[in-house]
């Protein structure tokens, strides 16, 4: 083992990390945009129970 591979970089995982993170930016700043345009009630409506079958 050389000294040398210990600075090996492994390029595939570090571009799917940084492409990862570019990804989760790009969706941070459509959730924004989304809530400025449709805000969401803090007051959410509770969602309505079927009936029980018998």
């Amino acid at each position: 083992m050389n000294k040398d591979d210990d600075n090996l970089i492994d390029f595939g995982a570090e571009r799917s990390r940084r492409i990862h993170d570019l990804n989760d930016r790009r969706l941070d700043d459509m959730r924004k945009a989304f809530e400025q345009a449709l805000p969401l009630g803090n007051g959410r409506k509770k969602a309505k129970k079927k009936p029980k079958k018998r």
